[in-house]
């Protein structure tokens, strides 16, 4: 029940994010549905992946580097899932930040541990 939540929870995160920035749009309850399973998947199974290939390179930009990687899983997802689109990579970058924290906040206020 708990994960069916997250899934909500996550794909509520991904329609409010177009109401705050212009460069991302989400064009159907299906696509954002799709596009926040995907997210979870690619951010459980590539994600810590690249973060042990790049980790060179975070340890240089003191964690900095963790930004990029969410911006990149971010647009592949966007790549994959149609009605769901993200302008250009900066963008990509600047809407996992606001992605994250919109989801951890309707997180806290939902989820009671």
């Amino acid at each position: 029940m708990r994960l069916l939540l997250l899934w909500l929870i996550n794909t509520v995160a991904l329609f409010i994010l177009p109401h705050l920035l212009n460069s991302v749009q989400v064009d159907s309850m299906s696509a954002a549905l799709l596009a926040a399973l995907l997210l979870g998947l690619v951010n459980t199974l590539i994600r810590p992946v690249l973060i042990l290939l790049t980790l060179p390179v975070t340890f240089l930009t003191l964690g900095l580097f963790i930004f990029v990687i969410n911006g990149l899983m971010f647009w592949f997802v966007a790549d994959l899932v149609q009605g769901f689109r993200v302008a250009s990579f900066g963008s990509a970058i600047l809407a996992a930040l606001v992605y994250s924290v919109i989801s951890w906040l309707l997180s806290a206020l939902f989820i009671r541990t």
